[in-house]
């Protein structure tokens, strides 16, 4: 059974739960306009948009009590996260290859 949040990480698990969706969101972004623009230095901003979803992540899970399987589904979320723009990004050219 998970612990509910204690009243003094509650702010804490707020704000790092709100992280992970805003930094996953840029991510994603940052990294589909590393693809359509082909520039690094939007990669390095990508991937440095992916640490800071990595540990905010890492904090979300901590505060919230999500011990045992929980980390496992966590480590699961941030690997989804890493290739879901991979894959979508293939998808898309693929589905686009005549334009």
């Amino acid at each position: 059974m998970i612990e509910p949040v204690a009243l003094g990480d509650f702010f804490l698990t707020f704000f790092s739960s709100a992280l992970v969706v805003l930094f996953g969101a840029a991510y994603a972004a940052a990294f589909a306009w590393a693809k359509l623009r082909r520039r690094k230095a939007w990669f390095w901003l990508a991937y440095g948009f992916y640490a800071a979803l990595v540990a905010s992540s890492l904090i979300l899970a901590r505060t919230a009590n999500l011990n045992g399987p929980w980390t496992a589904l966590t480590l699961l979320l941030l690997l989804g996260y890493w290739f879901a723009p991979y894959g979508i990004w293939r998808l898309c050219s693929a589905t686009h290859v005549d334009e």
